[in-house]
């Protein structure tokens, strides 16, 4: 058997044998040869959903809200029928005010719940490599209650997006004093460290009932079969 790589690309489908293959330098091909989510995605595991400019002035919104009318910023539901679990990659989030009378967000955090199976709402996901909205097993949540949810919302973690007015108080901004926002725009990289197994629910929240907020938000996970694992 040759331990010989060929240079440059080598193309094949799905359980054919092929070399190791290299750059023109001689230098073995690892990692870094495609994108990072190229595999799933190709192969129809990816899968991605959010919502742009909603408001998220309500309680609903945030972790004070445990129960089914909870309405997550972004999260998924994996029903209990599900053949595979949700592994969540990556999450993103811009929130902004939209009026000068604003009372921030505060902090985001991710909660979950297991066991339900009588949700009756939530969105189609988009598969990555058709850009179809169909094929997954979940439902994604954005702007949306968990509508017939049985189980009660608990804290996973704190989360590291953020976005929005940095006072936790109703404040008014002016032109000789305008709001101090915190960071936006930012993505969390959750790089499977959040499973979603069949009948469970994750969102993320706010810390606080905003005023004049809104917010656009995604996710991008990957459907994988239920193995047994030691």
């Amino acid at each position: 058997m040759s331990d010989l790589m060929k240079v440059g690309s080598d193309w094949g489908g799905a359980g054919t044998f092929k070399p190791f293959t290299s750059s023109i330098s001689g230098a073995q091909r690892v990692s870094d040869a495609h994108g990072r989510f190229m595999d799933a995605s190709l192969s129809g595991r990816l899968y991605t959903g959010g919502m742009v400019g909603t408001s998220i002035s309500n309680a609903t919104f945030t972790t004070a809200t445990t129960g089914a009318t909870a309405t997550p910023i972004i999260g998924l539901w994996n029903p209990t029928t599900s053949t595979a679990n949700l592994i969540v990659l990556q999450a993103f989030l811009d929130v902004y005010m939209t009026a000068l009378q604003a009372t921030g967000v505060g902090g985001m955090s991710w909660m979950g719940s297991v066991g339900n199976s009588a949700i009756t709402t939530g969105s189609n996901p988009i598969n990555a490599r058709t850009l179809v909205a169909t094929g997954s097993q979940a439902k994604f949540f954005a702007g949306t209650a968990l509508t017939g949810m049985t189980g009660t919302l608990a804290i996973i973690r704190g989360s590291g997006l953020s976005g929005g007015s940095a006072v936790t108080a109703a404040f008014l901004a002016t032109q000789a004093g305008a709001q101090t926002q915190l960071p936006s725009g930012s993505i969390e990289v959750i790089d499977g460290s959040l499973i979603v197994p069949p009948g469970g629910v994750i969102g993320l929240f706010a810390a606080a009932t905003g005023v004049g907020h809104s917010a656009t938000s995604g996710i991008i996970w990957e459907e994988t079969p239920l193995l047994v694992t030691i």
